[in-house]
């Protein structure tokens, strides 16, 4: 049973002969004929009798009659409202963000693209940026936004929005806070809070120590932005946070900014989506819109 044969079904029970059936549905006498020898085959029972020519309801089919049109009908709606998602934006936005990106960056852009895309119902998860990607890789999300080291990402279209440089935070009566410039010498013994792992914080922070020669001592690890903020204002050590996230407390004295010393690996707010998509409406129109807002 199929959703073609309760339609075939249907009218036939409505026009009363096959010819009309045929004529209302713009199929051939033959084809309405097999789709109603098929129904009643795969339901073991018979649906129509013939009576001077024209088809009659048995009981079998009497019963079955209120069920196909209302399962006809359903199938009718939802393809009528698949239609309005994809031809008016109407659906869910599925998106995934890493911290960064989901709490200084993206909500005006998202504000924005809600106002212009009223029927559009954006769905925003947050998670570290390693968690988002696989959530895309297992289709649980339509885009990403995240932040990102500068390397290749071969099943991935990448689309670089905006840079998200990591500093160095202090708290501001610290001993290095008056120095325009630090040396990587000067941190050897400082105690650091840093990102749990799994962060793209966390690994490109490894990976700056690493390169610098600086076996940091790690005082505390944390799992989000403003709790490390708020270790470094209380003197408990210093940080390595994206820029972003400590311009307003930097702009009020609450925390002190600088750049970090010696090689530093570049890392970018980024849109990601799967290459091999043929992208849902909703999310192609929020990729287009941030392109165009971004110019990339």
């Amino acid at each position: 049973m199929n959703v073609q044969q309760l339609r075939v079904f249907e009218k036939a029970a409505a026009c009363r002969t096959v010819t009309e059936a045929a004529a209302e549905l713009g199929l051939k006498q033959p084809t309405v004929s097999f789709h109603l020898r098929k129904l009643e085959e795969s339901l073991g029972v018979e649906l129509f009798r013939k009576l001077a020519g024209r088809l009659a309801l048995t009981n079998a089919g009497e019963s079955l009659l209120p069920y196909a049109r209302k399962i006809v009908t359903l199938v009718e709606e939802a393809g009528q409202l698949m239609r309005e998602h994809k031809e008016a934006g109407r659906g869910k936005l599925r998106i995934g963000a890493s911290y960064t990106p989901a709490t200084y960056f993206l909500p005006p852009y998202l504000a924005e693209f809600q106002e212009k895309n009223p029927r559009t119902l954006p769905l925003l998860t947050v998670k570290q940026a390693g968690d988002v990607l696989e959530m895309l890789a297992g289709y649980e999300i339509d885009v990403a936004i995240v932040s990102l080291p500068d390397r290749p990402y071969p099943e991935l279209n990448v689309v670089k929005l905006a840079d998200d440089e990591l500093k160095l935070a202090l708290p501001p009566r610290h001993r290095l806070a008056s120095r325009e410039r630090i040396e990587v010498d000067d941190l050897r013994r400082e105690p650091f809070l840093v990102h749990e792992h799994g962060s793209t914080s966390r690994e490109l922070s490894e990976q700056w120590a690493l390169e610098n020669g600086l076996r940091w001592n790690v005082r505390m690890e944390l799992g989000g932005i403003e709790t490390i903020k708020e270790a470094v204002k209380h003197g408990m050590g210093v940080g390595i946070l994206p820029w972003r996230s400590v311009m307003k407390e930097a702009s009020e004295g609450t925390l002190a900014m600088r750049d970090l010393p010696g090689r530093v690996r570049k890392r970018t707010i980024s849109l990601a989506y799967r290459k091999e998509d043929e992208l849902v409406p909703q999310a192609a129109q929020f990729i287009s819109f941030l392109r165009a807002k971004l110019g990339v």
